[in-house]
């Protein structure tokens, strides 16, 4: 038997060379876990996985057998085992750390933030847009009564069509909330799949023009001169011989000679069953219900026959700024800075976030108010919301500095 400090030695060099596999997955497991979840791998599990490799690989599993032990060749075995170890810990020490200063460019939101199939992209005026269909039966959602047949065919046979840069999240709440909007629905769930086929759950509604009116506002139906071409959401004036009150449309109903009556700026009544649905009026004597403050709501009430003026919402530079922007590829997008986030602390300045980053802070938003066009030396704190903009890699990089 050689001596005691050359059978360590000779167990050093074991360990070392039984351990290179091992290392190499702790430090794996250990950056992955921590750079995708934020939660670090127990320094048990570690222990425990290294020295069932190191069993595979070198044959280290000697510390649950006696007999080896207690053999010639126990001192080199126990130091191994001991060096495979270690070399487990450490890198994954290292990998756990290595994942927590690592900017997040992926993150389990962004792995949720799949893309489409470009196979399902359709190229219209020089854009791309995405048709998303509804496999399958339209299900009723669970402590709701069933939908209608009505609306069942409606959301199976619809038309519905997206920008084709939206992710599937993104696309799945757009696809939501217009099922929402056009049916007037309870609830409703949507999941989609990369190739634009959607799987709905929803629920009917529940109440009618009671959802529609704001609160601290009344519905008041009056008899009035419906114009051609007025909807649903449209910001009116009732002129009556005292006073002037502004409401905006909750619902309409024009009855011309010659055409259909379109009531609620959707449903067209006719003796027989109209092919395609109207949205607006088609003018002449109607029936319109406002939401009018309620204050206001007695006046209108006693009046006879007001006259009714559409209002102009005009042109909006806002929106024109917008359409600019993305023209040139660019998406704005608000995101909260986290406590642990790097930014914390720094002036917009010091951060250098066109340089670096390549996005720009448009606004901050904080619960004392808003900072508008916010200059070099605004100080960053945990908590403010972000409105950036950029194009959507920079700002998938970016999201993950701030949070």
């Amino acid at each position: 038997m050689a001596p005691l400090p050359v059978e360590v030695l000779r167990g050093i060099y074991l360990g070392i060379l039984t351990g290179i596999i091992p290392g190499l997955v702790a430090w794996s497991m250990g950056f992955v876990f921590k750079y995708f979840t934020g939660v670090s791998i127990p320094g048990f599990g570690v222990v425990v996985m290294a020295l069932a490799l190191a069993g595979v690989n070198g044959g280290l599993l000697a510390l649950t057998d006696q007999t080896i032990l207690d053999s010639t060749s126990g001192p080199v075995i126990v130091t191994a085992i001991v060096v495979v170890l270690m070399i487990s810990l450490y890198s994954h020490a290292k990998g756990d750390a290595m994942g927590a200063a690592f900017p997040r460019r992926l993150s389990l939101k962004s792995l949720r933030e799949r893309s489409l199939s470009t196979d399902v992209v359709e190229l219209v005026g020089g854009r791309g847009q995405v048709r998303v269909s509804v496999s399958g039966e339209v299900t009723d959602m669970e402590g709701y009564p069933p939908l209608t047949p009505e609306i069942r065919r409606g959301i199976r046979e619809g038309d519905w069509t997206f920008p084709a840069e939206l992710s599937v999240g993104e696309l799945e709440n757009r696809f939501a909330e217009r099922l929402r909007t056009e049916f007037d629905l309870s609830d409703v769930s949507v999941q989609l799949d990369e190739r634009a086929n959607a799987t709905v759950v929803a629920a009917p509604p529940l109440s009618g023009l009671s959802k529609r009116v704001p609160a601290g506002h009344r519905a008041v139906s009056v008899d009035t001169l419906v114009p051609t071409g007025m909807g649903r959401s449209d910001e009116v004036e009732l002129v009556t011989a005292e006073t002037t009150i502004r409401g905006t449309v909750l619902s309409a109903e024009s009855e011309p000679s010659d055409g259909p009556a379109v009531t609620d700026g959707g449903e067209v009544t006719t003796e027989e069953p109209a092919t395609q649905p109207a949205t607006t009026t088609t003018g002449g004597d109607g029936r319109v219900t406002v939401a009018v403050p309620r204050i206001r709501a007695k006046t209108l009430v006693a009046a006879d026959r007001p006259r009714l003026v559409v209002q102009p919402r005009g042109t909006r530079r806002e929106f024109e700024l917008i359409s600019l922007l993305r023209r040139a590829g660019k998406r704005f997008r608000k995101l909260t800075l986290r406590a642990d986030s790097e930014l914390v602390g720094s002036t917009l300045a010091e951060a250098s976030l066109r340089e670096s980053h390549e996005v720009a802070v448009l606004a901050v938003r904080r619960p004392d108010g808003w900072v508008i066009a916010p200059r070099g030396q605004t100080e960053l704190t945990a908590g403010d919301q972000l409105f950036v903009v950029g194009t959507t890699s920079a700002l998938d990089a970016f999201a993950g500095v701030v949070a």
